[in-house]
């Protein structure tokens, strides 16, 4: 009981992960056009300023889980990822330090290579997010000992690809959208524009993913979640041709949310499945029962503070973003 319950557990912190970050990677891939000045690529900013940092812990948690839950899985996922998920740290390295000294150089050339650094530590995650997403729904080639054998280009697959490509376009989406809710005005009406050009292509990809992952590895809760994601989708589409944002961003994010849940879904009962192996199941990776009590109970004493302060933070600061009465040549001068 209590591994099925880990396995759940760990499922929702990497929803949570897509869910909120997901929007970050969104707002940082879109900074080049969406801003025309150094007053919108503030605001842009300043959209996620308050969460980007805290949006990460849920991929440190996760790990951490899965560590002390899991510990072949974890083992056995970070070895053979290695080299995906150390590229993915880097980005979000890159990403982070980018975002917090931006406002610390001095010049305007200085500032363009920060704004770049925060596009590219945002491309490298979206894209590569899919791409180990896809993976781990595909199946891995696994020795007795549950040691990966597939080489990082063996990983590369097309299927693979367009799961890369997915989260790319999802992750975008998701953030146009969350930009248009957090801001007014012109910089409100660009973001909106751009909802509504990647829509579609965003609900073409995921459908070509989610039918590709329904046929590798199917169920009947993965196919239901499958529909709920694309009936989402679909919404958030609507939603931004009409103009409210409101349930546009309702919609990208529940796509966000479902897409590390389907994924668990097409998984189980293993925890990493096989490619022309025998996968790694759940109660060959799990932990002691001692640790797993111990987890739950420390577990169910510290989340809902760590969710009380996430919901506060994000009350606070809920208005919307509008652009301050100042010139870029005053803004540039201070």
């Amino acid at each position: 009981m209590l591994p099925e319950f880990w396995f759940g557990t760990i499922a929702v912190l990497w929803a949570g992960f897509v869910l909120l970050e997901g929007f970050d990677f969104g707002v940082g891939l879109l900074l080049p056009v969406l801003s025309r000045d150094e007053i919108d690529r503030r605001i842009v900013l300043r959209t996620i300023g308050p969460h980007w940092d805290g949006n990460e812990v849920w991929l440190l948690v996760a790990g951490g889980a899965t560590f002390a839950a899991f510990p072949e899985w974890y083992a056995t996922v970070f070895s053979g990822f290695y080299l995906p998920l150390a590229l993915i740290l880097l980005g979000l390295i890159v990403r982070g330090v980018c975002i917090e000294y931006r406002h610390k150089v001095g010049t305007a050339k200085e500032r363009l290579w920060c704004d770049r650094g925060v596009t590219a530590g945002s491309l490298l995650p979206a894209v590569l997010l899919g791409v180990a997403l896809s993976n781990w729904v595909r199946g891995v080639r696994m020795d007795e000992g549950f040691h990966m054998t597939d080489s990082f280009w063996q990983l590369v697959s097309p299927y693979a690809l367009l799961g890369g490509l997915t989260t790319l376009l999802l992750f975008t989406f998701h953030g146009a959208v969350f930009v248009s809710l957090r801001t007014t005005d012109e910089l409100r009406d660009r973001a909106l524009g751009w909802a509504r050009r990647l829509g579609p292509p965003t609900v073409l990809a995921a459908a070509g993913w989610l039918l590709w992952s329904l046929a590798l590895r199917g169920s009947a809760t993965a196919l239901g979640l499958a529909a709920v994601i694309a009936l989402a989708a679909v919404g958030a589409v609507l939603a931004s041709r009409a103009g409210r944002e409101g349930r546009a961003f309702l919609g990208t994010a529940l796509a966000s949310l479902l897409v590390p849940i389907f994924v668990f879904a097409c998984t189980y009962p293993d925890v990493l499945p096989g490619r022309g192996t025998p996968g790694l199941s759940i109660d060959a990776a799990t932990s002691s029962p001692y640790t797993l009590k111990v987890m739950t109970v420390v577990a169910l004493v510290v989340t809902p503070v760590v969710l009380a302060y996430e919901a506060w933070t994000y009350w606070v600061f809920r208005q919307r973003l509008t652009r301050p009465p100042v010139t870029a040549a005053q803004l540039t001068s201070a």
